[in-house]
């Protein structure tokens, strides 16, 4: 949510920035949020007002009443009888207009950085940068999901069965070794200094307007029927919130935190699911990195925080690729974004796998997390990126971790979380 003041003063930056994310049919928004603002200054200047004056005539009732002049003592009561009327009346516009003044922000997109790519849909991302070399063997690679059968490691009919497409079991070496992943980044995340957290995974409707636009509330969250909670999509949602209406003290930050979660994600507007796979799928696990600093630090952060999620793939022995989302593909609250995303042999393709996003202080003003500093109060600024997210990651790891016979070499990192296994044999 961006600050009024700018708004008011940079009318043309923002609708200029609501056209580079081709969204032009909110560029009525910026004019009826500052109609709105001016509406309700004026409200307030008037409150404010009313308040003052009944003020000064209430402390005169007392100095009337001393002196004698009860009928002028009682017209003063009325005086400030009609004042308190009046200013009710006041107070109930001005909330009204603040309340259509937030929500009419609230649509407003944040502003994008300018070195952003201009682009109307994620085939204008530019990919960047390339880490280690993609190898395609001279053995066919089957679909993902066939190859975790080999293990008997995927149960996707028994899913469906039980809760739907888009839902599976995982079993025996499969399972462990998604397992083994979520604990080595774990590990991963608190060497890097980042305090490890489990949080809720169920959050309020406040906090999920906090951390995220109406579009993807509607077409990620599942609500919980009867009761004002959410299933979380990411524990980027419940970490973020979790500083909600706080004032941190400049000394605290930044503040690094790591999380471990299920997430859940309705997927609206996902093309449908892969049946077979589970590379879109509606409940997956995994592991979080979110950052809260002072505004300064947070390209800073952002830099740093891809940079891991890059160093753990090739960790793995997977080679991946920085592409930068353009600004079409930036959600609204999103200040700059970019996807790691891994090799795939059988596609000789990459395909995502972590997201990384600096979101500047818009979810930090939705949800009212403030700075105490040396020179005032300011609101921080917040980051989000995936360690990693099996099962999806567990397809880039069997894929460049395939043999020709079908077993598949565990990464020295995962072999401590493998009970010491260098390589997993196929049951069938």
């Amino acid at each position: 949510m961006l600050d009024m003041n700018f708004i008011r003063n940079n009318p043309e930056a923002v609708k200029e920035n609501i056209r580079k994310k081709f969204q032009d049919e909110k560029l009525p928004l910026v004019d009826k949020a500052i109609e709105l603002d001016k509406q309700y200054r004026t409200y307030k200047a008037m409150d404010d007002n009313l308040r003052n004056q009944k003020n000064v005539v209430s402390k005169e009732i007392g100095k009337l009443i001393g002196q004698g002049k009860k009928e002028e003592a009682e017209e003063a009561k009325k005086k400030v009888s009609e004042f308190a009327d009046e200013l009710h009346e006041n107070e109930i516009k001005e909330e009204q207009l603040y309340a259509q003044l937030r929500e009419t922000l609230m649509f407003i997109p944040n502003m994008i950085a300018d070195d952003v790519p201009i682009g109307k849909d994620d085939s204008f991302n530019v990919e960047e940068q390339r880490f280690g070399e993609p190898v395609v063997p001279n053995f066919e690679i089957p679909y993902h999901s066939d190859i975790m059968a080999r293990f008997n490691g995927l149960d996707k009919d028994a899913a469906a069965r039980v809760t739907g497409n888009g839902f599976y079991y995982l079993m025996g070496d499969i399972a462990r070794l998604h397992s083994a992943v979520l604990a080595y980044a774990r590990d991963f995340m608190i060497d890097k200094g980042f305090i490890y957290c489990i949080p809720p995974y169920m959050i309020r409707s406040d906090a999920v307007d906090g951390v995220m636009s109406f579009k993807e509330k509607e077409n990620m969250m599942y609500k919980i029927e009867g009761e004002d909670l959410y299933l979380i999509g990411t524990s980027e949602h419940s970490m973020i919130a979790k500083f909600k209406d706080q004032i941190l003290d400049e000394d605290q930050l930044p503040i690094t935190m790591t999380s471990y979660s299920p997430c859940f994600r309705k997927e609206v507007g996902a093309h449908g699911i892969e049946e077979r796979g589970v590379y879109r799928i509606h409940q997956f696990e995994k592991q979080e990195m979110i950052v809260v600093c002072k505004p300064e630090d947070s390209d800073k952060w952002y830099e740093k925080m891809w940079s891991y999620s890059v160093e753990l793939f090739r960790s793995l022995d997977i080679p991946v690729r920085k592409l930068v989302c353009c600004s079409g593909d930036l959600a609204d609250l999103k200040y700059r974004s970019c996807d790691i995303e891994a090799f795939s042999p059988r596609q000789k393709k990459y395909f995502e796998v972590c997201s990384c996003s600096n979101l500047t202080d818009a979810q930090a003003r939705r949800l009212s997390i403030r700075v105490k500093g040396k020179n005032g109060k300011y609101f921080a600024h917040t980051l989000n990126n995936t360690v990693v997210a099996p099962p999806r990651m567990l397809i880039a790891l069997l894929e460049n971790n395939l043999n020709e016979d079908g077993s598949v070499r565990v990464p020295k990192a995962l072999q401590p979380y493998m009970g010491g296994k260098e390589v997993l044999v196929p049951v069938k």
